[in-house]
């Protein structure tokens, strides 16, 4: 009988795994939170395991794939953290394609004054006043595209000093959220899940690189609807997902 016992268990072990396939794991930028969320529950209602999604700013993601974490997709808020994970060869060749687009904005609380023209002295003098909340412009993508358009416009020298830099652009955003900073730089679609705060200013387009929101299956993935999720994401459906939560078409 413990032979008959054994050899049932070994057969047992042998039988391949459940029909139900591993749920993908998204490594997503904060700032795709809203949008990212109310895609997995639109992919799980078309009959497909929930997609898990650990969000936090795209410098954090990319170190995580860069380590081999198993992950099956990442979807970073800029190029340069995508191409530091290819360049170690990570990503599943013919993969990489753009997600979304975006813009940046300051926000403030309901009835601040406005950042008027968002020029120069101007523009300095009101954010200057300080603190004035950011990701992190050494690594964070909102960071860096924040420092990038108050340098064109001449302001970075004067508000660098009142920089209360946070670790992504959601922590940014909720320092103005909780009026610890009168002022903060944030994606359009950050300010659009904002509790009580305004849109102060637009950056012009032309002020900072434009913002791309790539994404890629990762050579550490095992999910096998992992594809099969990011064909979604860049499929009519899933871009009118992203759509309705304030993001340019790719």
């Amino acid at each position: 009988m413990r032979r008959l016992a054994a050899l049932f268990a070994i057969l047992f072990l042998a039988l391949p795994a459940s029909a139900e396939p591993r749920p993908p794991l998204v490594l997503a930028a904060a700032s795709l939170q809203e949008a990212m969320t109310d895609a997995a529950d639109a992919w799980a209602r078309s009959g497909h395991s929930r997609p898990r999604v650990s969000f936090a700013a795209s410098s954090a993601l990319a170190r995580q794939a860069m380590t081999r974490a198993p992950a099956d997709l990442f979807a970073s808020a800029d190029e340069a953290w995508m191409a530091a994970v290819a360049a170690k060869g990570l990503i599943v060749p013919g993969t990489r394609a753009v997600l979304a687009r975006n813009r940046l904005v300051v926000v403030a609380k309901v009835g601040a004054k406005g950042v008027r023209g968002l020029r120069g002295a101007g523009l300095a003098r009101v954010l200057a006043a300080g603190p004035l909340a950011m990701a992190d412009p050494d690594s964070v993508p909102a960071g860096r595209y924040g420092r990038d358009a108050l340098i064109r416009l001449g302001a970075w020298p004067a508000v660098a000093p009142k920089v209360v830099r946070a670790e992504n652009v959601r922590a940014a955003l909720a320092l103005v959220e909780r009026g610890a900073a009168p002022y903060g730089i944030v994606y359009a679609t950050d300010a659009r899940a904002a509790r009580g705060l305004v849109v102060a200013g637009v950056f012009p387009a032309s002020s900072h690189p434009p913002i791309v929101y790539p994404i890629a299956r990762l050579v550490t993935g095992t999910s096998r609807d992992a594809e099969g999720f990011r064909r979604f994401l860049l499929s009519p459906r899933g871009q009118a997902i992203l759509a309705r939560r304030g993001f340019g078409a790719r």
